[in-house]
C-alpha cells in the first residue's frame, strides 16, 4: 500500500512538473525573452547593416534619376543625399526594436523563443547570423533592378490611367465634366 501511494505521489509530482513546463512553454514570452532573442540574433547590427545597404541602394537610385535631368544645379545630388542621410539619422534602432517586441510577443510563445535562442546560439545558427548581412545586401542588390522595373511600370500605368480619365472627361459635355481640382488658397 505504501509503495502504491509513493508511486502515485511520484507520478503526480512528475506529471505536475511536466504540465508546468508545458504551460510555461506555451505562455507568451516576456519582453526580456524577446530582447534576449533579438540580442542573440544580433538584430541591432542586422538593422544597421540593412539601413546601410538601403542607403547605398537609394544613393544609386538618386544618382540614376539625377542623370536624367542635366539642368539641375551641380550640387543637387549632394544635397539630396545629405537630406536622405539626415532622415536616416533620425531612425533609432532601439525605438524600432521597442515597437517590434509586442509583435514578436503576439506571434511567438516562450517555448518558440527559447528554441530560437537555442538554435541561433548553436554553431550553425551563428554561421547563419554571420552570413545574413551579406545575404541581405546581395539579395537587395539582386532584386533592385526588378523592383525599379515594377515601380517604373506601375508609374507608367498610373500615368496612362490619368491620361485616359482626362481624355474621357474631355469628351463629356461641359455640364457633365468633373469639376477641376484647384489648389487651396490661403486667406
Amino acid at each position: 500500500m505504501k509503495r502504491s501511494a509513493l508511486a502515485l505521489l511520484v507520478f503526480l509530482i512528475f506529471t505536475s512538473v511536466s504540465f508546468a513546463q508545458q504551460t510555461d512553454a506555451d505562455a507568451p514570452p516576456s519582453k526580456a525573452d524577446i530582447e534576449h532573442y533579438l540580442d542573440t540574433m544580433h538584430i541591432r547590427d542586422l538593422m544597421k547593416n540593412m539601413m546601410s545597404s538601403l542607403t547605398t541602394q537609394m544613393r544609386k537610385t538618386i544618382h540614376e534619376e539625377v542623370q536624367k535631368y542635366p539642368n539641375l544645379p551641380p550640387d543637387f545630388e549632394t544635397r539630396v543625399n545629405k537630406m536622405m542621410d539626415d532622415s536616416f539619422k533620425t531612425i533609432s534602432v532601439d525605438e524600432l526594436i521597442d515597437t517590434m517586441i509586442p509583435v514578436y510577443q503576439k506571434h511567438l510563445t516562450k517555448g518558440d523563443v527559447d528554441a530560437l535562442v537555442a538554435f541561433y546560439s548553436s554553431p550553425r545558427g551563428q554561421k547563419i547570423l554571420n552570413e545574413m548581412p551579406a545575404m541581405m545586401s546581395e539579395a537587395m542588390q539582386a532584386s533592385s533592378g526588378m523592383m525599379q522595373k515594377v515601380m517604373k511600370d506601375t508609374m507608367q500605368r498610373v500615368q496612362d490611367e490619368i491620361a485616359q480619365a482626362q481624355k474621357a472627361d474631355e469628351a463629356k459635355p461641359d455640364d457633365a465634366k468633373s469639376p477641376k481640382q484647384t489648389a487651396p488658397t490661403s486667406n
